[in-house]
Formats: C-alpha cells, structure tokens, sequence
C-alpha cells in the first residue's frame, strides 16, 4: 500500500522551535524508511495561518496578517532543507487550492445535514481556539496554556460531530493500530466514554475575519480546525485528482500529543460526513522538555532548527532525536547531553569505525576491497549480527520504535569495533602468511559497514550516502529488498578516501583556562577521599540481594496514575510487581519480556496494590531501559 505520511501544519504564531523539528524529521525518516522498503511515498508539511492568534499577533506587529504569515512560513520552509527534510508538498492554508477544498468539503457537509446554526455560551481558550468543557480545566484554567478561557456567547455554525460518536467507539476499539502507542488510544476512548458535544466550526465576521469564508452564509469565517485538518486532502488533490486514490488509503498523521483530540476525534467524524474512509493510522509522540524544563520563551530556553544544526551538523542532530526520544513518551534535550551523544555514538564508535576500517584498507589493501578467504567464528558471529541487525532495524521502524531500531545498529557497531580489536589487522600485516586472514577480516570489516550504512540512510542520508560511495558502491539510495544480503561488496571494488564523519566535539569550558579544582587545605583533601570511600559497599552486603530472571505474563495500568503498571511475573512462582514504566512502556508490550527482579524486598502498598519486588531499570537520558539477560532462561534463575 502505498505510505502517505503528514506532520500537522505548523501554527505560524511562533517560530520553528525543536518540537516541530522532531515530527518533521520523524515524518521525513519514516517516509525514507518506506521508500527504501519498495512503497510508493508521499510527504506533506507545512503552515496553518488563519484564526485569533495570528490575527492579534499581526496586529501587535501592525502589519496585516497576511505579511505576517508569510514571514513566519517562510521560517518553516527554509529550516527544513538544513535538516534533510524533503518533503512533496509545503501546503499553506492560504493557498487558493486549499481554500476551495475546504469550502468544497464546507459544502459537503451542510448539504447532508451535520452543519447546524446555534446560539452557544462556552468557555473558550484563544490559545486552543476552541471551547473547553469544564472537565478539561484544570483548577479553573486550560491546562496546556495555564489560562482562565474567556466565558463568550455567540451564535455559530456547528459540525453533528456527536452524530458519529459510537462509530468512532468502534472503529477505534476494532483496530488498534488505528491510534499508537497504545496510552493516547486509551486516552480517547476515555474521553469518548462520555458525551460528545457538537463541534463549533465558525466565527463571526464581526469577531474575526482572518479566515476562509463559509460558502453558505458570507457573514462567518470557518473556525480553524475545520480549516486545517482538511489540507491533508487538500495537498492530495481531493477529492477527484489520481494522487488521492492512491495515497489517501496509506495516510499516517504524525503529531504531538497536545493536539491529540482534534486529530482522533474531530477530523475521523469529520471524514465519516464526508463520506470518506478514515486516515490509516495517528502516530502520537511527546514533548521535549529542554534541561528537563519545559520550553518556554520567558526562560529563554527555545532550541531553533538552525541552531542546533550550526552547532552539530544536520546528521547529529537528526540522529540524536531519533535515538534520544522513546516513540511517545517525553524526552529531554540539553546541550550536554547532546554533545555526550555525539562524541561517544557517532565520533568514537560510528566515526572511529569507518575510518580505522578504510584507512586500514587503503593501508593494506591498496584502497580496495579484498577478497576474503576461510571464515572463522568471529567472521560469522560479525555477519550474522549484522544480517540480523537489518531485520531488527526494519522491524522496530515499521513499529516506530526508531530509538530501538537505531540501538541495535549501535550494538552492531560495538561489536565490529571489539572484532577489529579482537584480530588486530595491523599484526596481521606484519606476516606475509597471514594475508589470507588479513583480507578476511578487512572484507568482513566493509561488508558490515555497508549494512550500516543502509541501515543509517532514513537516519543520517547524508552522513549514509557518505558512507556508501566511500565503498564504492553507487550515487543512489539503497532499498531493503535488493541491498540487505552480505555478501554484495564485490572483491576489487575501488574506496574513498576516509574522512572524518564526524570530528569529535571539544567540551564547553567555563572561561579561560579550564582549572583543575584545588583542595584547600591537604585536610580536606583526605575528606573528600574518605567520602568516595563511603560508596563502596562489601560484597558480602550485595550478596544479600536477590536478584531473579522473571518473566512478565500479564500487566496492565494502575487506575489513577500515569507512571505505574501493575506486572503479574514469574520468578518462578506467580507475584505481583507495581513498576513505574508506565511512560516508557504500555502493557501489551510487555508481555512475555524477561527482565531482572530484586525479589526479597518487603512488600510495599504503591496506589492500594501490594508489590513483591522491584524491577530494574536503566536510566538513558530521559527514558528508561529496562534490563533483563542477552539470552533467554528460566524464570526464577539467580542472577550472579
């Protein structure tokens, strides 16, 4: 089928900022990862430029809200080519098409009956554009904008969306792949268990005029969701042009959690009055926080597409939000963190790989690659862990699990660097009669980088096409169907010249001469050295823990809490274990995962469930990683 894949249009009352980068370079991976597994792609961003907001912000800068949107649109468009963001289509709510698609679809729906005109007295946030219940305030104010909403009656037009409530109850519920991950599939059935009011789709002319007129009443302006979640079938040509027969069955919206309930609630039913089929599927990540603090103009803390790829280079930056975020849950950027990545995954182990393996080719092979003779074990552990490595990758990307896709390409590239030190190539080229083995490993060493390199292509294009014509291989992007098999770098084949992928970064330094800190006094030197001491521990103390493989057999949420699962394990009796991975993991994929169990704890009560254990987990930046054996055992096997 072919993959039409969206980000949401960019509200263009502030600048580019690093969550919009994040589901732009998610929808452009994606998309390259598709292409690559033989689909037909399509790929579409861009500005959503009507409604209050930019209204005011135009009017606080005294130009019309038309210059305005074309100045901050313009920011979004040049940002992304920075980043090898490619996509087919920059839409604009602005665009002439789009207008007449939106009042074509406007048309649609009031000739069937679910637009209606109304007298209503709500709460309505600017910031949301929309009214807000009173169940979605948090102490009196909206939550995502930490204001009161303004109490307005007025009269409207509004969209029968409660009309089409119980279908989208069971379209959702009959596929769950419809809405991922799994905790925002949950969260709309949640608020779908109640209610659903009608959806206000208008503002008056006397309030606003910034806007695409109704085309049955000239006195109101379309409001703003009905507005821009039609340019995902405008930028398709609906509802007659061949792109929309085609991609409109393969759509996948990606999109940040704040505008969840548009996407899964109003634009299904708004599709279903339409006549047309739902979108495929909603892909659903959270936000970035920056030093672990929301982002926030006051704070001065706004991280800015070009920014970071001034400082990093796109490849850097695009891989880190790849493999830093866990696909849902919320992450954090900092410089430190970013710089940390950098110089250990992709200078140290990426970048020192690629150019110790070609340089030791040019060295003994005469910039070619040799032909291999009689593989020994560690040859083949390399290649089947790379070959294994391409099937893992092209799973987890089709799961967006990029970060776990991307963590085993990186335990690929650990294990080919402990492979060069393991056999040395250097002493081989010291004996004449060890050629054989040499050309072995050298050939063993290119052929895993070249699946690499195939791997890292939706990742780092630039950086992979780097990689892939240095092996000499050809200008073209590589696919899963026809690159996958090892054994496709022929023998003589001419190599590049190896350059630095990626120069290490020097660490910040406070000013001046970077100072080594000085004890004051030899007194308190022996202090400090006394307090490291107080962090070793006996082993005769460790010995007292218990530490058990077990195995997960059900788990499921705790009512009332975001954080905690409530796991049935094996250990290898049956206990019940309260663990706070709930953010980082949701419950049906858990099941039948082996992990560690501390399992002589004391029981503890954690929200009225009694735990028998503790699971271990490791901390990854913001994420957690839960641990368990390389290989499988018996649940209830002691840990040593």
């Amino acid at each position: 089928m072919p993959f039409y894949v969206t980000t949401p249009i960019f509200y263009v009352n502030a600048q580019p900022h690093l969550g919009h980068t994040y589901t732009t370079v998610i929808a452009d991976a994606a998309r390259r990862f598709f292409r690559m597994s033989g689909e037909e792609t399509r790929f579409q961003t861009g500005t959503d430029e009507h409604g209050d907001k930019i209204a005011q912000a135009a009017a606080a800068e005294g130009v019309s809200p038309k210059e305005y949107a074309d100045r901050i649109s313009a920011m979004f468009r040049e940002a992304w080519p920075n980043l090898a963001i490619e996509p087919d289509r920059f839409i604009r709510t602005t665009d002439p098409d789009h207008v007449a698609t939106v009042q074509a679809a406007l048309e649609k729906v009031h000739e069937k009956g679910d637009i209606y005109f109304s007298e209503y007295e709500g709460l309505y946030c600017v910031g949301c554009e929309r009214f807000l219940t009173e169940k979605e305030l948090v102490d009196g104010k909206c939550p995502d904008h930490l204001k009161e909403p303004e109490r307005i009656a007025e009269q409207n037009y509004f969209f029968r969306m409660s009309k089409y409530q119980d279908w989208l109850v069971e379209h959702i519920k009959a596929n769950p792949e419809f809405i991922r991950p799994e905790r925002y599939r949950n969260e709309i059935l949640a608020m779908l268990a109640e209610p659903l009011e009608d959806l206000c789709i208008s503002r008056p002319k006397s309030r606003l005029s910034w806007g695409i007129p109704l085309p049955f009443d000239e006195n109101f302006v379309t409001y703003v969701w009905f507005d821009a979640l039609i340019n995902y079938l405008t930028g398709l040509g609906y509802p007659d042009g061949p792109d929309f027969e085609k991609f409109w069955p393969g759509a996948v919206h990606v999109i940040a959690k704040d505008i969840l309930k548009p996407h899964a609630i109003f634009w299904p039913t708004m599709l279903r009055s339409l006549g047309l089929a739902p979108y495929r599927g909603l892909r659903v990540h959270g936000y970035w926080n920056v030093d672990d603090t929301k982002m926030s103009k006051s704070l001065g803390n706004v991280v800015r597409p070009g920014e970071m790829v001034e400082k990093y280079g796109a490849a850097a930056c695009r891989y880190f939000l790849l493999r830093e975020m866990a696909f849902g849950v919320d992450s954090s950027f900092s410089d430190e963190a970013m710089t940390a990545r950098y110089n250990s995954d992709l200078a140290n182990d990426l970048g020192n790989l690629f150019s110790r393996s070609l340089t030791m080719a040019r060295n003994f092979c005469d910039s070619r690659v040799p032909a291999p003779a009689a593989f020994e074990n560690g040859d083949l552990e390399l290649k089947e862990a790379a070959e294994k490595m391409v099937e893992t990758f092209k799973r987890e990307m089709r799961a967006w699990n990029f970060h776990r896709a991307l963590a085993e390409v990186w335990l690929v590239i650990g294990m080919a660097n402990r492979y060069i030190v393991n056999n040395a190539p250097w002493e081989l080229a010291k004996e004449p009669e060890k050629r054989p083995r040499l050309d072995t490993v050298l050939h063993t060493l290119l052929a895993c980088l070249r699946l690499i390199a195939l791997c890292l292509f939706p990742v780092m294009p630039d950086k992979a096409r780097e990689m892939w014509l240095s092996l000499g291989l050809n200008d073209r992007e590589p696919d899963f169907s026809r690159d996958a098999a090892w054994d496709l770098l022929a023998p003589g084949t001419s190599l590049g010249q190896p350059a630095p992928l990626f120069p290490r970064l020097a660490k910040k330094k406070t000013g001046g001469k970077q100072q080594q800190p000085k004890a004051k006094s030899g007194k308190a030197s022996n202090r400090k050295k006394d307090k490291g001491k107080e962090n070793l521990i006996d082993i005769s103390e460790f010995s007292r823990i218990d530490l058990r493989l077990a195995e997960i057999k059900s788990a499921e949420r705790i009512e009332k809490s975001d954080r905690l699962l409530k796991l049935t394990v094996l250990a290898p009796e049956e206990r019940t274990v309260v663990a706070g991975i709930a953010e980082h993991y949701s419950p049906d994929e858990l099941i039948g995962r082996q992990v560690i169990l501390v399992a002589n704890l004391k029981p503890a009560k954690l929200m009225g469930v009694e735990s028998h254990g503790m699971v271990l987990a490791i901390k990854d930046g913001g994420r957690l990683i839960l641990s368990s054996g390389s290989e499988r055992a018996t649940p209830g096997s002691k840990v040593s």
